[in-house]
């Protein structure tokens, strides 16, 4: 397991995103991923062989990467990366280069902290924008998820428009550097950032 980026967050503190293991974190992923609040996620009735098995295969695909968040040292989110003119948006919209594509998942929490799904988010972007070759960061989240709608927004992206997939009626959104910055007045700092081989450009 490998740290791939950090980031301190002014009021909550160090957040990290490390390399997943499918077999040794499938037991926690999975309560994760069939939580009612992870109903957008499309993985409900997965058993812990049905995560194992999803996330070995985004670990084989080349352009397709999932990382563990962590917070505090303890696994708090799952954030995966893809290439979106090769995976799940292909032929769907007018792909440029240096976009990336993005999902993420804040585990279910006993108790709540305010602001903990931002502040995930804006790690993520981060992380993401730390590589220079990240032109835009591409979105697909479910019409009907009007929480995550409301985190994008407040993190710099617009709204491009609906758009019917095989799995969900989904709202593209996008995001460049500077809607990112301004939006969160985070610079994005690749000296803190390590790329993954294989990961998508």
């Amino acid at each position: 397991m490998t740290v791939v980026f950090t980031r301190v967050d002014d009021r909550l503190g160090a957040f990290a995103l490390r390399t997943l293991e499918p077999e040794a974190d499938a037991p926690l992923l999975h309560g994760w991923v069939t939580h009612p609040k992870a109903a957008f996620w499309l993985m409900q009735d997965a058993d812990e062989a049905q995560v194992i098995e999803e996330y070995r295969r985004i670990a084989a695909h080349p352009h397709h990467d999932a990382y563990l968040g962590l917070w505090r040292e303890e696994p708090a989110f799952l954030a995966e990366r893809y290439d979106p003119a090769r995976v799940e948006l292909v032929g769907l919209y007018d792909a440029q280069p240096g976009d990336v594509g993005m999902h993420f998942l804040c585990a279910p929490a006993a108790d709540p902290v305010h602001g903990f799904t931002r502040a995930v988010i804006t790690t993520v972007m981060a992380w993401l924008f730390a590589d220079p070759a990240t032109e835009r960061v591409v979105v697909e989240p479910d019409v009907r998820n009007t929480a995550v709608h409301a985190l994008n927004a407040a993190v710099g992206f617009e709204v491009v428009g609906p758009i019917a997939k095989p799995e969900k009626d989904a709202l593209l959104s996008v995001c460049t550097r500077a809607q990112f910055e301004a939006a969160t007045g985070h610079a994005a700092e690749p000296a803190v950032a390590t790329r993954t081989e294989g990961a998508p450009a």
